[in-house]
């Protein structure tokens, strides 16, 4: 369930974040983070995270205090409860494939934050494509925050590639939003940054979307556009149901991806 540009939840995978109130580009290199200092900012350009601050954008840091986040993720849009249980089916450039979401009672300590972790694994024909741990914490505005990923990809059983793995507060990384406390239309959110590893970003585009998949149909859905500026021609388009999380998602450009919801165990 990681934000990441394949997957229905982060980051990032099926997955999302909040609304204290931001807006602009998401991209590493636009500029987000820079020039003076906003309102409670020091003069490093850090701002500490709290209730009345903006959500993160491109490469900018953010102060992040412990005692502000906790592993009990209760995000109506991303509700992350220990033993929750999505299966998806998706079909990427015409390969069927089953997405496995589990979250789990076990937390780690990233960055100092206490994390929950979630697996995630994709399959196709009963063998692995894509194996993922994900960690995620939340702030006290209720806003998900993406804390990283360690993902393994599979060719013929065996692992291939670990690309897409990070960690806030590991080699430059920095967390990302998953999920906001209040999202609204126009909202932007880095999802994750890793420079040239990881730096996707989403914004808001929708909170009244009805869309019907194998696990039910849903109104007011919340509709995110998903980028991956080290993949330019990539855009995903995500829906969120309220005290389920993310049903469907569905790449409308560089490539063909389909993701739909099975199954859902609270």
């Amino acid at each position: 369930m990681n934000v990441s540009p394949r997957k229905l939840i982060a980051v990032p995978s099926l997955t999302a974040a909040l609304a204290l109130a931001a807006c602009g580009s998401g991209s590493s290199d636009s500029g987000a983070g820079t020039g003076s200092p906003g309102p409670g900012a020091s003069a490093s350009g850090t701002e500490p995270v709290s209730a009345t601050s903006s959500l993160p954008q491109g490469s900018e840091p953010v102060q992040m205090n412990p005692a502000d986040f906790t592993a009990r993720i209760t995000n109506p849009y991303l509700p992350l409860r220990p033993g929750s249980r999505w299966v998806s089916r998706e079909v990427e450039n015409g390969r069927l494939q089953r997405v496995v979401v589990n979250v789990t009672n076990q937390t780690k300590l990233i960055d100092g934050i206490r994390s929950r972790v979630v697996h995630d694994v994709v399959s196709a024909g009963g063998q692995p494509v894509e194996k993922t741990v994900d960690w995620y914490a939340q702030d006290s505005a209720g806003n998900v925050w993406y804390m990283g990923e360690n993902t393994k990809e599979y060719e013929n059983g065996q692992v291939s590639s670990t690309a897409g793995s990070w960690q806030a507060g590991a080699g430059g990384a920095q967390a990302g939003i998953a999920m906001p406390a209040h999202p609204a239309v126009g909202l932007t959110y880095r999802q994750e940054y890793d420079r040239g590893n990881a730096e996707d970003f989403a914004s808001v585009i929708s909170t009244s979307e009805k869309r019907t998949v194998p696990y039910g149909t849903f109104s007011r859905l919340l509709e995110t556009k998903d980028v991956n500026p080290l993949e330019p021609n990539f855009v995903e388009h995500k829906y969120y149901a309220r005290g389920i999380g993310p049903v469907e998602t569905v790449q409308v450009s560089g490539g063909k991806a389909h993701e739909v919801l099975v199954s859902y165990r609270r």
